[in-house]
């Protein structure tokens, strides 16, 4: 048989070596690459000439599905020297696998992540044989840093884990597949030599369906099914986006200490990566001497030869720069002893060494290398606006202009292009501000824009049809979520895209009916609202639709809010903000809308004087019929919730709905609260402190100034309201202070002891 099949761990320096070398020896007919098959084509631009690390995007779109994957090379990947070594040797290079978008692929948004769990067992029982921490380990002991034959060792390696794992129906269609382009190739080949590169799971079962077969045709590239979109594009990658430590489950991890590997062997990369560490920590204040450089290569030189390599490897690299720079206690494991992210609090000294080994390389595409149409027109629209200078740029949003330039960046920020930040603007559309003030960041060459721009391609081929694609993508993830879904309502505003703002309220609407989150649909309902009071602007004032949203979640939150019994005596903010949510629509909207008041007003009065209901609801509830025109008496009803548990939290419902009750003179609601406070022992004030505190949170300062002031003339005292609310010290620690002193007193006296007496 004239077909070499080499299996390969991705992005592994010594596969790539012994890929290279195969080529080089056999100077085969065709070399059969594992990548997306309908990237066939556009090999060639491919190979223009970039610097990797660089990754083949594809994406796909249909009523069902949203999928987005990525197939990164760097320079010591297999499969970038397989088709820079084909193409040298003269062959025909192919990609063989199936496409992106295909079933196979659904679970994966990275092409080579070969999901070593399904061989678990296998490496595990290796890992305690060699005596070593985990996978990435002992790939460094057997292959990396090994002596003999890499290709003999490989082939036993693989056949071990595949031989103990079973394939699943994705793989197994994989392997089908890409067993046709073998056989395909070897008849077409004529006796001249074939070389297939996979990873190393599949070699064994390619090996036996090629050997197997008849010599088809060459196989169809499969297409992606009507009514769906997809296709590929070349973006720049990252050494950070290709390191296992930060979440990368494909291939090596510390690609700047492999990439060092491939250029000069094991002690070129042990040096250059020892000085490189201790020039970071150096640059960060970090005191490391030219002994404790000694002492690092030293000790990594000991534990090479301790561990029987013939040169240092990375984890040997690694734990004698911890040797020999890290002096205090570890207050987790050292991260190359596992696999996965850096864990947060790791010892500073040890991220540095996980940054150094990562290494921020970031690929170039070749100039001529083809864009999608979403990359141009951002460039020419930013340009267009005036918007491709860094710095502060202010909109003015009441200009058609300013509007125009406003939504160009919005549609970049939901797209989730990097370097456009909105400082200031309209946080709802019942916000009055009329100017938005941006941050537009420097763009350098091989910066995070291009890649993020090419990316987002995915969804269309202008700003404004990509921006709608993501909102719909957005809403469609947002499930039942009807908070989510108002959230996507106010982009969508921004943006400009009418269309998408339709049809989310009409996915809000059909929500409503089974929506049980009263804060939730309280949010949605505020920002319907404010959208049809008062978005000219933005082009959703007085939209039918919007209106039929408002008055369907008014409907709602009023009876969710009767059936609501007990709960936790706290203040719920969300829960307070529907009410007034509702209360705004009742008094901005119901004629209109032809919302019922009174209705509301039946609801509000019965839940006020329910006592099974919340605290704060009650309070909500009071507020809520107060501003809708009933004439009780506000401080009876003050008085009937005196209870130092639930006084804040009533407050705090009747704040949110109706702050003037304590503003007005004439209500005499200052006057019993005064009272009240008064009353409370030293024991129920602290009990009603942090709520009472919280409740007076909903003035804002120039209105706890005119309380104040109501409290000094109604004591007949003289001075400024504003110095009375600037407390010496934290009320709260002040309280705490006399509680302990009150429960130390109580201690001495039950032992009896009289505080300042000697014992």
């Amino acid at each position: 048989m004239a077909v070499t099949f080499i299996g390969v761990r991705h992005h592994s320096p010594a596969c790539a070596r012994l890929v290279r070398d195969t080529i080089e020896r056999l100077r085969p007919a065709y070399v059969l690459v594992e990548g997306p098959a309908d990237f066939g084509d556009r090999l060639p631009e491919l190979l223009l000439g970039h610097e990797p690390p660089v990754a083949i995007f594809s994406y796909y779109r249909d009523e069902e599905r949203v999928h987005a994957s990525w197939s990164p090379f760097c320079d010591y990947s297999p499969e970038w020297v397989a088709l820079t070594a084909g193409r040298d040797a003269g062959a025909e290079t192919l990609f063989i696998d199936l496409p992106a978008w295909h079933p196979a692929f659904a679970e994966r948004t990275n092409r080579y992540s070969d999901a070593e769990r399904r061989y678990a067992e296998a490496t595990e029982r290796l890992c305690r044989e060699f005596a070593v921490d985990n996978t990435d380990v002992l790939w460094d002991h057997l292959f990396e840093i090994g002596d003999g034959d890499v290709a003999e060792r490989l082939g036993a390696y693989f056949a071990l884990v595949r031989g103990e794992s079973e394939a699943g129906p994705d793989d197994a269609a994989r392997e089908a597949y890409m067993a046709e382009w073998v056989r395909a190739a070897e008849a077409d080949a004529d006796g001249r030599p074939v070389v297939v590169l996979t990873g190393g799971f599949h070699k064994p079962a390619l090996e036996a369906l090629a050997a197997n077969g008849a010599a088809p045709e060459w196989p169809e590239v499969p297409l992606p099914p009507d009514g769906a979109s997809g296709g590929s594009f070349l973006v720049p990658y990252s050494f950070r986006r290709l390191d296992a430590f930060t979440g990368y489950q494909a291939g090596m991890p510390s690609p700047e200490y492999y990439q060092r590997l491939w250029e000069g062997g094991p002690d070129h990369a042990a040096a250059g990566l020892t000085e490189t560490v201790v020039a970071r920590l150096r640059a960060r204040k970090q005191v490391v001497s030219t002994a404790d450089l000694i002492a690092a290569r030293t000790l990594t030189e000991g534990l090479t030869r301790l561990r029987g390599h013939r040169a240092p490897a990375r984890t040997d690299l690694l734990d004698g720069l911890v040797a020999a720079l890290v002096t205090g206690d570890l207050d987790q494991r050292l991260p190359w002893t596992s696999r996965g992210a850096l864990a947060p609090g790791a010892h500073p000294a040890v991220a540095e060494m996980v940054a150094a080994l990562s290494g921020d390389r970031v690929g170039r595409l070749h100039p001529d290398t083809p864009a999608p149409p979403l990359v141009h027109d951002a460039a020419a629209e930013l340009e267009r606006l005036g918007l491709d200078r860094a710095g502060v740029h202010t909109l003015k949003l009441a200009t058609e202009r300013g509007l125009e330039r406003s939504r160009a960046l919005h549609r970049l920020r939901v797209l989730g292009i990097p370097g456009f930040e909105r400082e200031s603007g309209p946080q709802s559309g019942a916000d009055p501000m009329l100017e938005e003030r941006w941050q537009v960041a420097r763009d350098d060459a091989g910066g995070p824009r291009l890649p993020a721009l090419i990316e987002a391609g995915a969804y269309g081929p202008t700003l404004r049809d990509a921006a709608a694609a993501r909102l719909e993508e957005r809403a469609a993830g947002a499930g039942a979520g009807v908070r989510a879904l108002a959230g996507v309502l106010f982009d969508a505003a921004l943006c400009g895209c009418a269309g998408q703002s339709d049809r989310i309220a009409a996915s809000i609407s059909e929500r409503i009916a089974r929506a049980c989150d009263i804060g939730a649909l309280g949010a949605a309902l505020e920002v319907v609202l404010g959208l049809w009071r008062h978005d000219r602007v933005l082009g959703t004032a007085r939209s039918p639709l919007f209106g039929a949203v408002v008055q369907e979640c008014v409907t709602r939150v009023l009876w969710l809010a009767e059936g609501i019994r007990g709960g936790p005596a706290a203040t719920d903010l969300d829960r307070l903000r529907a009410v007034a949510a509702v209360r705004d629509a009742l008094l901005h909207a119901s004629g209109p809308l032809g919302l019922d008041r009174d209705a509301a007003l039946g609801v509000a009065r019965r839940v006020a004087a329910d006592d099974a209901a919340p605290p704060d609801l009650r309070g909500a509830a009071f507020g809520l019929a107060r501003v809708l025109g009933d004439t009780g008496d506000p401080a009876r009803a003050v008085r009937g919730a005196a209870v130092p548990a639930a006084l804040g939290d009533w407050l705090a419902g009747l704040f949110a709905l109706a702050r003037q009750e304590v503003l007005d003179p004439g209500t005499a609601v200052l006057a019993v609260l005064d009272e009240l406070v008064c009353d409370l022992d030293e024991g129920d004030f602290l009990i009603a402190l942090p709520a009472l505190r919280q409740a007076f949170e909903f003035f804002p300062p120039r209105e706890r100034e005119t309380i104040a002031q109501g409290l000094l003339e109604r004591r007949g005292l003289r001075g400024s309201a504003r110095a009375l609310l600037r407390a010496p010290g934290d009320p709260l620690a002040v309280a705490e202070a006399r509680a302990l002193e009150e429960r130390v007193g109580r201690a001495l006296a039950a032992a009896g002891l009289t505080p300042g007496e000697p014992a």
